[in-house]
């Protein structure tokens, strides 16, 4: 009767350990998926506002920078499409999805999509577009490792 007992005993602390484990893990994931689409969200605020600095500081050393067709390294992009990214970003209202995040220890991806509508260099812009950002945890919060951007004009009744 005393091994039924303690049996039982044992198995309800191993239940309510495991019981315990997982909210919390669940409540982590929550944080880290917040934290990572936050970094995504102060990447764009930092575009629109031409905050250079601050896009930079997101972007890993080693990021890569994918767009039509193209692949450019973090500098490649400060050098030559940055400040345009910038210009185009303050120009042309976007209206973005809300950002979807995967975690998986500590790397993250993050997709969205957007339709950005105005008028750039007396061009009439009406795009749809999607976005990935693969991101990686650090001591100092998540940086973005990747980007890819792709897009589409948008016709009559899309």
């Amino acid at each position: 009767m005393k091994s039924i007992t303690l049996l039982r005993t044992v198995f309800i602390v191993a239940f309510l350990v495991a019981a315990s484990i997982i909210p919390v893990q669940a409540q982590t994931a929550d944080a880290d998926s917040a934290a990572a689409a936050s970094t995504v969200r102060a990447y764009h605020q930092a575009l629109e506002a031409g905050d250079s600095q601050t896009i930079l500081r997101l972007l890993a050393s080693d990021a890569l920078i994918l767009e039509n067709g193209d692949r450019e390294t973090r500098e490649e992009y400060r050098e030559h499409h940055l400040q345009a990214d910038i210009r185009f970003s303050q120009a042309v209202p976007a209206r973005r999805s809300a950002v979807q995040v995967i975690v998986s220890g500590d790397v993250a991806w993050a997709s969205s999509t957007s339709v950005t509508q105005g008028t750039y260099q007396k061009r009439p812009i009406n795009l749809s577009g999607a976005e990935l950002m693969v991101l990686s945890r650090t001591a100092a919060g998540w940086v973005i490792r990747a980007i890819h951007w792709s897009s589409r004009t948008l016709t009559t009744g899309s």
